[in-house]
C-alpha cells in the first residue's frame, strides 16, 4: 500500500478533477497515492458526515493500480483515468451493493452497471465508494430507514440536502473532486446548493440513464423515465464539464430518450462572456415563500450578472402556477405502485412515513392526466417565455440548509407551508427537461450556503456551462471549505 504525508492528503484532496487527471496523465503523480489520499481523508471524515454508506477502498486500490500499470506501460488511458470519483446509491453498480437507502434493497447487489457508470469506467475513473441517499430518492433531504444520516460539512447538526445527499458532503468535504448524483425533482441541484458545490442537470436525454434501481422482487422502483437525469456535482465548474464529457458522450440504445452525440464541445462551453445576454430573474415564482437571507444572498449574486459580466437583468416570472401536486402524480405514474405496495406489505415497518402515504394514496387516472396537461402547461408557459430571455435566475432552494431528520421547514418567511415547499424552484425544470445548474451564490449570516439556479432554453446546456463559468471567474468559490477540515488539518 502507498503511503501518504498529511501534506498530501490536504493538497490532493483539494485539487480538482482537472488537476488531479492532468497530474496522473503527465506522471507527476501516482493514481495509487491519489486514491490512498482520498481514503485517508475518507478515514477521518466519514464518523462525522456519513457520506458513504458503502465506501469500496478495496476496488478503488484495484482499479487504481490498474491505471497506474497502464500509464507506466505507455498505453492510452481514459480521461479521468486514476481520478476518484463517488456513486450516488441509486446508480446501479455491478458487484457492489446498492441498497438504496431501503430495508427491501439491503442485500441487492446489481449484475450490471449503470450506463454512466460504464463509461466512466472505460474513462479511468476509480470508484471509492457508494453516496448515501434517502430512500429510494424519494426526498430532499439525506436520512433513511438503513444508514446513519448524512451531515453537511459547513454545520453537523443541518441536512446536506438530497437525495443525492452523500455526493454532496463528499464533495464539499474533499472525499474526491466529483461525484455522480441523479436528479428527478432537484437531487442534484440540492444538496449541491446546500454544501457550497457546483451541479448541473443537463438536458433531458443529454446522459442516458440505465437501469435505474432494478430488482425482480421490486422492478424499477425508483426510474422515473421523462423526469429523472443523472449529473455530475463538483467543487468546480470545469470538473462537471470534464465529467459531462464522459457521461454525456451521446445516446444509447437502452435509454429511448437519450439524445444523439451534442453537436458542442462540453469543456468548450466554458468559454466566452455573457455581454448582451438578456436574463430574467425571478426570486420567488411570484407566488413561493423565500427565506429573507436567501434572498438577500441571490440578489447580490444576480447583480454580478449586470454588473460585472454586462448582461441585461430583469425580474420576471414565467407565469405558471404552483405545478408541485402535479409532479408528484408525474413520479406516481412512473413507479411501480404495484411493487412498492408488495414492498410495504412486507417492509412497511421499516419504511420511510412519507414514502408509504405516498405509495398507498389512492391514486387515480385523473390525477395522472391531470399532471400530464400541468405538465403541458407548465412546458408551453417556459418555451415561451424562454423566446425573451436567454437565460432565467432563480434562487436554487428557498431556504438554507435546515435542521436533520425533517423534510422541510414548516415555516418559511413568516408563512406555514408544507414540508416539501422549500424545492419550489427546482422540480419544474423536471417536468420541461430544460438545463439547469446551481452556482455557490454565497453564504447566510449564520455561514450557511446559498444558491443561485441558471436555467436555460431547450437544449442550450452550452449557455448554461458559460454562465456557470463566467460567474465562477467573477465571484470564485473554489477555495472556500468548511470550517470543519481546517480544525481536522485537512
Amino acid at each position: 500500500m502507498v503511503s501518504v504525508t498529511p501534506s498530501s492528503i490536504v493538497e490532493i484532496g483539494r485539487m480538482s478533477a482537472v488537476t488531479l487527471a492532468k497530474k496522473i496523465r503527465t506522471k507527476e503523480l501516482s493514481p495509487t497515492e491519489a486514491v490512498e489520499a482520498v481514503l485517508a481523508r475518507m478515514d477521518k471524515l466519514e464518523p462525522l458526515l456519513h457520506a458513504f454508506c458503502t465506501p469500496t477502498p478495496d476496488l478503488a486500490r484495484q482499479q487504481a493500480k490498474q491505471v497506474e500499470k497502464a500509464i507506466l506501460a505507455g498505453e492510452a488511458v481514459g480521461p479521468l483515468a486514476g481520478v476518484p470519483i463517488g456513486i450516488k446509491d441509486l446508480v446501479c453498480t455491478a458487484g457492489v451493493r446498492t441498497v438504496s437507502g431501503s430495508a427491501a434493497y439491503e442485500d441487492f447487489v446489481p449484475d450490471e452497471d449503470d450506463v454512466v457508470v460504464e463509461r466512466l469506467k472505460q474513462a479511468g475513473a476509480v470508484i471509492i465508494g457508494k453516496t448515501n441517499v434517502p430512500e429510494f430518492g424519494y426526498s430532499g433531504v439525506g436520512h433513511s430507514p438503513v444508514f446513519e444520516t448524512t451531515c453537511n460539512p459547513w454545520n453537523l447538526e443541518r441536512t446536506s440536502g438530497g437525495s443525492s445527499a452523500g455526493s454532496g458532503a463528499a464533495v464539499a468535504a474533499g472525499m474526491g473532486p466529483f461525484a455522480i448524483g441523479s436528479d428527478g425533482g432537484g437531487s442534484v441541484r440540492i444538496p449541491s446548493a446546500h454544501c457550497g458545490i457546483y451541479g448541473i442537470k443537463a438536458s433531458m436525454g443529454r446522459v442516458p440513464l440505465y437501469p435505474g434501481t432494478k430488482d425482480e422482487r421490486y422492478p424499477g422502483v425508483s426510474s422515473w423515465e421523462s423526469l429523472e437525469h443523472i449529473g455530475p456535482m463538483s467543487r468546480t465548474v470545469a470538473d462537471s464539464a470534464l465529467m459531462l464529457s464522459v457521461i454525456g458522450s451521446g445516446p444509447d440504445s437502452r435509454d429511448r430518450y437519450s439524445l444523439p452525440k451534442p453537436e458542442f464541445d462540453w469543456m468548450g462551453c466554458l468559454k466566452g462572456d455573457l455581454k448582451g445576454l438578456r436574463v430574467a430573474y425571478s426570486p420567488d415564482w411570484g407566488y413561493a415563500a423565500v427565506d429573507p437571507e436567501v434572498r438577500r444572498v441571490v440578489g447580490e449574486a444576480v447583480k454580478v450578472f449586470e454588473r460585472d459580466l454586462g448582461c441585461k437583468v430583469e425580474e420576471a416570472h414565467p407565469g405558471f402556477e404552483d405545478p408541485y401536486p402535479a409532479f408528484w402524480g408525474l413520479v406516481a405514474m412512473e413507479s411501480d405502485l404495484k411493487g412498492l405496495r408488495a414492498m410495504v406489505a412486507k417492509h412497511g415497518g421499516r419504511m420511510t412515513p412519507h414514502l408509504i402515504d405516498f405509495i398507498m394514496r389512492p391514486w387515480s387516472a385523473e390525477d395522472f392526466t391531470d399532471a400530464i396537461m400541468v405538465r403541458k402547461a407548465v412546458t408551453n408557459k417556459m418555451w415561451r417565455f424562454m423566446q425573451r430571455y436567454d437565460l432565467l435566475l432563480t434562487p436554487t432552494l428557498a431556504v438554507p440548509p435546515f435542521a436533520l431528520h425533517v423534510q422541510g421547514p414548516e415555516k418559511i418567511d413568516g408563512r406555514i407551508v408544507p414540508p416539501f415547499k422549500w424545492l419550489a424552484f427546482t422540480f419544474p425544470f423536471n417536468m420541461t427537461g430544460q438545463p439547469a445548474a446551481t452556482v455557490p451564490a454565497g453564504f447566510t449570516k449564520d455561514g450557511l450556503p446559498v444558491g443561485l439556479q441558471i436555467v436555460g432554453r431547450h437544449l442550450d446546456d452550452p449557455a448554461v456551462l458559460r454562465a456557470s463559468a463566467a460567474f465562477e471567474a467573477a465571484k470564485p468559490w473554489q477555495d472556500k471549505w468548511p470550517a470543519l477540515l481546517e480544525k481536522m488539518g485537512l
